[in-house]
């Protein structure tokens, strides 16, 4: 029997989302062994600063994509949320699992919407995408910073230490603690993450073999959906700490996508929705990023980054 090493993060949604994979291949191919490694990357240890004020692109994915090219590893599994635009010679996305609910939510029990809570509510998020979305709908709103896993994020809340917090939809279903969700923010008040809810298979591309094999394990509209988003983002330059925000949906052939760029203090916001053919995904979301630099969103990105250097 053939053994598959999956690389992932050791976080319990990231170890979730790796045996999900992994699961997928047993049934697929019962002559292959899936084996988990999990892995500890520069985005789980820093927990003291923001992840906008550590900077860099590759936080959460690095280690697994040097484990790729040593040949530690055969398959990394990631949250495409985290997985910048750009990647290392030699390394592809092969495979986008089934994608799930990619919206926001909002955690508290206090309210049941972000319009009800009190002049000055504490929210925690390190987002700077949340931020400046949250800001811009309230900008009385004290925006604290709030890293850690799923749980500790939650433990946090509970504590009375905010008055919500958001989090992904996605990771507290995969988690089973969708009962924990308030309510969900639909993308006209706050677009999710470029790729939230979707689950990236990565491999080196001189890999013909396992990449035939994992094709089978591609979910093509989610696919579609991520590739517009991907290249929305590929084309502003920004990474998964950036206040980017898109969200493509696809109905029949015709792929959606709107996108938001925003000052992190909530006061200009660029937006802009482009639509066409599903096979053009990449090319409207270059497209839907080259309308909104010339609006205005080069001018928001490079200062960012001049603050960041």
């Amino acid at each position: 029997m053939t053994t598959v090493r999956i690389a992932t993060r050791k976080s319990r949604l990231a170890m979730w989302q790796a045996k999900n994979v992994a699961d997928a291949i047993g049934r697929l191919y019962p002559t292959l062994n899936a084996e988990l490694l999990p892995m500890s990357t520069r985005g789980d240890e820093t927990l003291d600063r923001s992840l906008a004020k550590i900077g860099g692109k590759s936080l959460f994915v690095k280690e697994l994509e040097q484990a790729l090219l040593s040949n530690e590893a055969d398959l990394a599994v990631h949250s495409m949320k985290d997985v910048p635009a750009e990647m290392p010679d030699g390394l592809g996305i092969l495979a986008i699992m089934r994608r799930e609910d990619p919206r926001d939510a909002l955690v508290s029990d206090q309210v049941d919407r972000i319009s009800q809570l009190a002049h000055g509510a504490t929210i925690g998020t390190s987002s700077l995408r949340r931020q400046f979305q949250l800001l811009h709908l309230r900008p009385d709103l004290d925006i604290q910073p709030l890293r850690g896993n799923v749980e500790t994020r939650l433990k946090r809340v509970d504590e009375g230490q905010f008055h919500a917090i958001i989090l992904a939809v996605a990771g507290l279903k995969r988690l089973e603690l969708e009962h924990r969700i308030t309510s969900r923010i639909e993308p006209g008040e706050m677009l999710p993450a470029v790729g939230q809810g979707a689950i990236g298979i990565q491999c080196r591309l001189d890999d013909a073999e396992l990449i035939e094999n994992l094709a089978a394990l591609n979910h093509p509209d989610s696919k579609i959906r991520v590739d517009a988003e991907r290249g929305f983002s590929r084309r502003l330059g920004g990474s998964c700490q950036s206040p980017i925000a898109g969200h493509a949906v696809l109905d029949g052939d015709i792929l959606v996508l709107t996108g938001r760029v925003g000052l992190p203090d909530g006061s200009l916001i660029i937006e802009g929705s482009k639509q066409g053919a599903r096979r053009d995904a990449e090319s409207i979301g270059a497209n839907l990023a080259e309308e909104l630099l010339k609006k205005g969103a080069a001018e928001i990105l490079s200062q960012l980054e001049e603050k960041m250097l």
